[in-house]
């Protein structure tokens, strides 16, 4: 049986990803009580008739059923039952926004006094345990229900437990950090093409903007370093079990020296780990180097998702 648990903060879109798993084969079930989990996987392994199994469990849970469930999850893990925990996440300005957009209320607001703010960070604090156990981050602050719903089948339902899924992401500081990154790595301290007004409008991606960047042994020093870290550490994350790793790469704008640095570790990384995958945050962009088609990035929200409560 392969069992995914879908969990994070309330308007982050848990309900789509978990509609893109049913959609997939996935018997899902939303809002399942924590406790209860254990002898769901139990009936179903022995009718033998759902081997891919879908539940939300979050901050709408039974009182008390959060804390008992990274207990629960040993359990499964110690009768090896191959499950994977999904936490979606969403800056709160972007919750706040949502909320107020819909007129929808938060689950936590609804037998409390609560204010919607303070119902987005208690939900946050609640649901931090879950967060520390998670497989996958994923954070949806920029993206609409397309891009969410083809990470959760490229990243989840096509994931192999055995291999690590490396993923590389440039961004921007002036955007701030992406909320899903495992390491960052900052390269601002890198010659900036921004200010050759012949390149400023070209990205990391085009030619012009990899012969400058390559003309400055600096840029190389910091590619190998970085390359040398990667190669030395990842095989240890791998072997505790992580299955998904988000470095992130950044410089001011995002454009050009975070986005040449990605292709680059990219690049030298593929051959080593496997399938390898690019995200240019402010390009809108994400391709894998096997199939360099880029998919674009909806950078700004959707209807859709703002209307997911969930």
């Amino acid at each position: 049986m392969q069992l995914v648990i879908i969990s994070g903060r309330s308007g982050s879109g848990k309900s789509i990803a978990l509609q893109a798993l049913e959609d997939l084969g996935y018997y899902a079930i939303d809002n399942l009580p924590a406790m209860l989990l254990g002898s769901l996987v139990d009936e179903l392994r022995e009718q033998g008739e759902r081997s891919h199994l879908a539940v939300s469990i979050d901050a709408r849970n039974l009182p008390g059923a959060l804390e008992r469930l990274p207990s629960l999850l040993e359990e499964l893990r110690q009768r090896k039952i191959d499950f994977q925990v999904i936490y979606l996440t969403t800056d709160a300005r972007i919750l706040l926004e949502r909320y107020s957009a819909t007129r929808r209320r938060h689950p936590l607001t609804r037998n409390s006094d609560m204010t919607l703010e303070e119902a987005i960070n208690k939900e946050e604090e609640t649901l931090h345990d879950i967060r520390d156990l998670a497989d996958l981050l994923i954070d949806t602050s920029r993206l609409s229900v397309h891009d969410l719903r083809r990470r959760i089948t490229d990243q989840v339902a096509h994931q192999q437990r055995d291999q690590l899924t490396l993923t590389f992401e440039s961004f921007g500081y002036k955007r701030g950090v992406p909320l899903d990154a495992d390491l960052v790595f900052d390269v601002r301290c890198l010659p900036n093409p921004y200010w050759d007004p012949t390149l400023r409008q070209s990205t990391g991606r085009d030619a012009n903007i990899v012969a400058f960047l390559s003309g400055y042994p600096i840029v190389d020093a910091m590619s190998n370093d970085i390359q040398a870290w990667l190669e030395r550490w990842l095989p240890a994350y791998q072997n505790s079990q992580r299955s998904y790793m988000t470095i992130a790469i950044g410089c001011t704008g995002g454009q050009h020296r975070s986005v040449y640095m990605v292709e680059q570790l990219a690049k030298k990384l593929a051959s080593q780990m496997g399938e390898v995958q690019l995200r240019h945050r402010e390009l809108g962009l994400q391709y894998t180097l096997s199939d360099p088609q880029a998919v674009p990035i909806t950078n700004t929200l959707q209807p859709n998702v703002r209307q997911e409560s969930s």
